[in-house]
């Protein structure tokens, strides 16, 4: 059986990943319900997978007392990792992390063909590109926070990436505003 693989994402509505503005975190959106729903997504077993880039800001970021982040942010960290790089090396500040040097393709290739239970990224934006290109990503899951970031919006999600149809399996409005949106890309054409 092959391994399922998410790409999740946080965005504004006008596609950008973070921005260099006063909005805060989750662009100041964060709810009961989003957090809720964020650490249901974290508590089933599954095995992370993340870029250099991605792993070097969560690291830096998570080495926060664990008292002090999301209940989500907590689990995530304490879930399993692969982290695709050919510049890391250890240790890499997460508790469970494995660096796989490699083309990104071929390592989740091998990764979904041998995980015996779900893959998820959370952001690794090139990465997840070129495993969208490849038809490696079964379900992006796209958490839309009601903000336009024009002036201060950074790292456009989606930028550059292969035309894809997108089949919709879930959405749910999550504390009024923030949508939840779960799609099975195809590569068009």
């Amino acid at each position: 059986m092959t391994a399922t693989y998410t790409f999740d994402v946080f965005m504004s509505l006008d596609g950008f990943g973070s921005h260099t503005g006063d909005w805060g975190g989750y662009w100041g959106k964060q709810g009961p319900e989003l957090l809720e729903r964020r650490l249901e997504l974290y508590r089933e077993d599954q095995r992370m997978v993340f870029g250099a880039a991605t792993h070097r800001l969560n690291a830096q970021l998570l080495s926060a007392d664990p008292a002090a982040l999301d209940p989500w942010v907590t689990r995530m960290r304490d879930l399993p990792a692969t982290v695709v790089s050919a510049t890391l090396d250890g240790p890499l500040g997460w508790p469970d992390a494995t660096v796989v040097a490699g083309d990104a393709v071929e390592v989740v290739t091998r990764l979904k063909a041998e995980s015996p239970v779900p893959l998820r990224s959370h952001g690794s934006l090139s990465l997840n590109r070129a495993l969208l290109a490849a038809g490696l990503v079964d379900r992006v899951q796209v958490t839309v926070f009601p903000v336009l970031t024009g002036q201060t919006g950074e790292r456009p999600i989606f930028e550059g990436v292969a035309d894809l149809d997108l089949e919709l399996l879930e959405s749910r409005t999550l504390d009024g505003g923030t949508q939840e949106l779960i799609y099975r890309p195809a590569l068009h054409g």
